[in-house]
């Protein structure tokens, strides 16, 4: 484990999946405000065939290119939810779950077919369904880095805007903020912050680092503010213990590490979490259940009178 952590590689793939976890902990607030949490997991899956065709196209695993494939996929898949939505009595959770399947499934087949082409069971495309940060070059880390931190920055920049946007969208619109461009950018950003992630967590589980760092936020305050501030940090810790513990052994991936060190930090969240953790509303009712029966015999010392019996003085 020290030599591994000694390596450049390592050290570099550690950074990168903390930045990550920390940009999808942040949109993934947005998501979570924006009752759209199955939007990630639709989209990560959608993402697949764009990595594929992109990979076909140019006969090479460049990073870059297969991010534009797999933003243009996710971004066409984002679309037909809105038609679906727009031109049809299904409703979003469905259109959701439909384009999910056809997606992943389509990417599923590409995959397949490149596979058996000449090369293509070399190109490691597989890599992209459950993750291997270890397989990214310094190349590739630092364009996640890049790409990452611009999301960051844009949460962080337009952070008052993004409250207004998810919590009061018409006093928004009476301001002048156009809730068509925050729209479209809410959706460019979950859209990036997916496909940078996709190598490293894989497209069945990048949906995780979105939305479980947000719901372990929630059961420890009410502050919007805090709550983006917490869910970077437990996507980033969520990141680099994950990472850290995939190193101990021969190509573990990253991805389901990843996960399980955020269900910990979830499972934490849930039982002691100083808001609506399962412990601190179980101390909430015992309280209110013992202010009641003060409230019901505001006076215990007077004892109801004892009627006479065996013993008693008559």
């Amino acid at each position: 484990m020290l030599n591994s952590l000694l390596s450049p590689n390592t050290q570099w793939v550690l950074l990168s999946t903390l930045i990550l976890g920390m940009a999808a902990g942040m949109i993934g607030c947005l998501a979570y405000w924006k009752r759209q949490s199955l939007m990630s997991d639709a989209l990560s899956h959608a993402a697949l065939p764009g990595v594929v065709v992109a990979f076909a196209l140019t006969g090479s695993k460049n990073l870059l290119v297969m991010i534009l494939g797999a933003a243009v996929s996710a971004l066409i898949g984002a679309w037909m939810i809105q038609w679906i939505r727009s031109t049809s009595r299904i409703k979003e959770d469905t259109a959701m779950g439909m384009i999910l399947s056809v997606f992943f499934g389509l990417g599923i087949m590409l995959l397949t077919i490149v596979n058996r082409t000449a090369g293509g069971n070399q190109s490691g495309l597989d890599n992209f369904i459950f993750g291997q940060a270890a397989s990214m070059v310094r190349k590739d880390v630092v364009t996640m880095l890049i790409l990452a931190v611009l999301v960051m920055l844009v949460v962080f920049i337009g952070f008052k805007e993004w409250k207004l946007f998810l919590f009061d969208p018409d006093f928004a619109k009476g301001l002048g903020l156009n809730s068509r461009l925050m729209n479209s950018l809410y959706m460019g950003v979950l859209v990036l912050v997916i496909v940078i992630g996709i190598q490293a967590v894989g497209v069945i589980l990048m949906a995780a680092m979105l939305i479980i760092p947000a719901v372990s936020a929630r059961y420890w305050t009410q502050s919007f503010r805090m709550m983006v501030i917490l869910s970077a940090i437990f996507g980033g810790g969520s990141g680099f213990v994950g990472t850290l513990v995939s190193t101990m052994g021969k190509g573990w991936p990253t991805g389901p590490f990843i996960v399980v060190a955020s269900s910990v930090l979830f499972t934490i969240s849930l039982v002691f979490g100083v808001e609506k953790g399962l412990l601190t509303q179980a101390m909430l009712l015992r309280s209110q259940k013992k202010e009641h029966l003060e409230a019901a015999n505001p006076n215990p010392s007077v004892l109801s009178p004892r009627l006479p019996g065996r013993g008693s003085n008559q």
